[in-house]
C-alpha cells in the first residue's frame, strides 16, 4: 500500500487535543493541501479562515455547542487549538462538494504532519448569524458565505482510536 492510501487508511477523528499550538509552518502546509483540492468547473471557490486566537476559538466552539443543543461546558472542538473553517460563496452550485473536498484533503494532511483533525459540523447555522458574517466582514471576505465544515486541528492527547471494522455489502460492481 503506497503512503497516501496508507494515511487514508490509518487518519482518525480525533476528539481530545493538548492545548499545544501547532508550528505555523505546519498549518500552512495543510491549508495548501486544502487550496489544491478538486474543485468544480476549476472555479478555487472554498475559502479557509484560520483561526489561531484561543479567544476565538473558544468562541466558535461555544457558539458551535449552542446549536448542537449540547449541555453548557460541553467543547465540540475538543481542545483544539486551532480551527480552519471551509466557506464557500452562496452561488457556487458545487459549493458544498468542493468544501468537502478542501477538508478532506486539511484532514489527510494534518495526519501526515503527525497532527489530530476532526470534521466537525454547524459552520452553516453559525456563519448564518449576523455576529460571525460582520466576522468575515472584518476579516476582508465580502458577500455571502455558507459554512461547510470546521477543520479543527491540533496534537492529539491520547492514543489514536482504532478503525472501526468497515460494514460488508458497500461496493457493486458492473
Amino acid at each position: 500500500m503506497n503512503d497516501i492510501i496508507q494515511a487514508m487508511v490509518n487518519r482518525r477523528s480525533i476528539r481530545n487535543f493538548k492545548a499545544d499550538m501547532p508550528k505555523k509552518e505546519d498549518l500552512e502546509q495543510i491549508i495548501e493541501a486544502g487550496l489544491y483540492a478538486a474543485n468544480g468547473r476549476g472555479q478555487q471557490a472554498p475559502v479557509i479562515v484560520a483561526v489561531t486566537d484561543k479567544s476565538v476559538v473558544d468562541k466558535l466552539s461555544k457558539v458551535n455547542c449552542e446549536i448542537g443543543g449540547w449541555d453548557e461546558g460541553f467543547n465540540p472542538f475538543y481542545g483544539a487549538p486551532v480551527d480552519l473553517i471551509v466557506l464557500v460563496p452562496k452561488d457556487i452550485r458545487t459549493g458544498i462538494y468542493d468544501g468537502s473536498l478542501v477538508m478532506g484533503n486539511m484532514m489527510l494532511a494534518a495526519h501526515s504532519l503527525g497532527l489530530g483533525s476532526i470534521w466537525v459540523h454547524r459552520a452553516k447555522e453559525t456563519f448564518e448569524m449576523d455576529e460571525w458574517k460582520q466576522f468575515l466582514k472584518d476579516l476582508g471576505l465580502e458577500g455571502e458565505y455558507e459554512g461547510i465544515a470546521n477543520c479543527v486541528v491540533g496534537y492529539a492527547s491520547g492514543d489514536t482510536p482504532n478503525a472501526a471494522p468497515r460494514k460488508e455489502n458497500r461496493v457493486f460492481w458492473a
